[in-house]
């Protein structure tokens, strides 16, 4: 899908990011786990992540990241139409969590959806954001945040060495420097994956009752080898997707931002797409896997680092549960 025909384009205007203070190290996983010292580090390049305080709810998170991505931006709250919250743990099954990270944030004027995407979401959610602010003319705010060591099963090693907590945020506005924003974009599914990564309990499907084992509550990764080998194959082939309708190659683009999954995942795609390592964002090895929200995390946490120009090309890209995933050029 090119966007390159549309004569007014969209910028990312502000950036934001919040881990939780907690620092939980591979020492206290592999002996809780009985795995030997450096197993994890060795398989995942993982070294530590945070996890949320006791007192954490996933629109604290969220509505810090937000916040600093507002303050970024400098704008006023009255000028942001609509916010959208990518996340797979939100407060409550229901309500929404985005109305009340709206409220909280002071944006009075705003929309507040909420977006289930998985690992894929905030990549969606952009999208989305995207052809709202072309379209309407007003800012939008993506926030992706996950608490995810409350749904890790400690006992599963698949899933118990992996995940983590955090949020990112990013401001878009609309602009009339043609060509900015989305440039190229392929989203994918494969249902076919769909109980590869699950939470078995709590929908429709196994409803909550008095009967039901606390692990059916927890996530569970049925065939960890097919989720690498699906998710390679879903970011490279989007990425390859959204690189031609942005009239681009790999060479073309200033920095790779794949999903944070694990360092296997990403070298594996990275080398398929034949991506330099300097090119690539990587957080994984200090913050770990938090889902959708890696990305503007990443993006965010090395903004200083990388200070992103007008004009630079980002490929975005992520799979994860459903399966769901895809990429996004971005031009900034």
């Amino acid at each position: 899908m090119s966007r390159t025909h549309i004569k007014s384009g969209t910028e990312i205007i502000g950036l934001g990011h919040y881990a939780p203070a907690h620092i939980v190290t591979n020492h206290e996983i592999e002996a809780n786990l009985g795995l030997d010292d450096g197993w994890i580090k060795r398989r995942t390049g993982i070294e530590e992540r945070r996890f949320a305080a006791t007192d954490e709810a996933l629109s604290d998170m969220a509505i810090e990241a937000g916040q600093m991505a507002l303050a970024n931006a400098g704008l006023d709250p009255s000028d942001i139409a609509l916010t959208i919250l990518a996340t797979s743990t939100p407060d409550h099954l229901l309500p929404p969590s985005a109305p009340l990270v709206a409220y909280r944030l002071g944006l009075t004027r705003s929309g507040a959806i909420d977006m289930a995407g998985a690992c894929a979401g905030f990549l969606y959610a952009l999208a989305f954001a995207d052809s709202f602010a072309r379209v309407q003319q007003k800012c939008v705010l993506v926030i992706a945040a996950n608490i995810l060591s409350r749904r890790i099963n400690p006992a599963e090693r698949a899933s118990a060495v992996l995940f983590a907590d955090a949020a990112g945020a990013v401001v878009i506005k609309p602009t009339q420097r043609t060509g900015a924003g989305l440039i190229g974009c392929e989203l994918a599914a494969d249902g076919g994956g769909y109980d590869l990564i699950k939470i078995p309990a709590g929908g429709s499907r196994n409803p909550f009752h008095r009967e039901l084992s606390e692990t059916d509550t927890l996530m569970q990764i049925s065939d960890g080898k097919a989720v690498f080998v699906k998710a390679v194959d879903m970011m490279a082939t989007t990425a390859r997707s959204a690189l031609a309708a942005a009239g681009h190659d790999t060479n073309g683009i200033t920095h790779w931002l794949p999903h944070q999954a694990n360092t296997r995942i990403i070298e594996a795609t990275r080398n398929k797409l034949e991506i330099a390592a300097e090119r690539t964002l990587v957080s994984v090895e200090k913050y770990g896997n938090s889902s959708a929200a890696t990305i503007p995390f990443t993006m965010s946490l090395l903004a200083a680092q990388r200070t992103y120009r007008p004009g630079d090309i980002i490929l975005f890209s992520a799979a994860g549960a459903g399966l769901t995933g895809g990429s996004i050029v971005w031009r900034w």
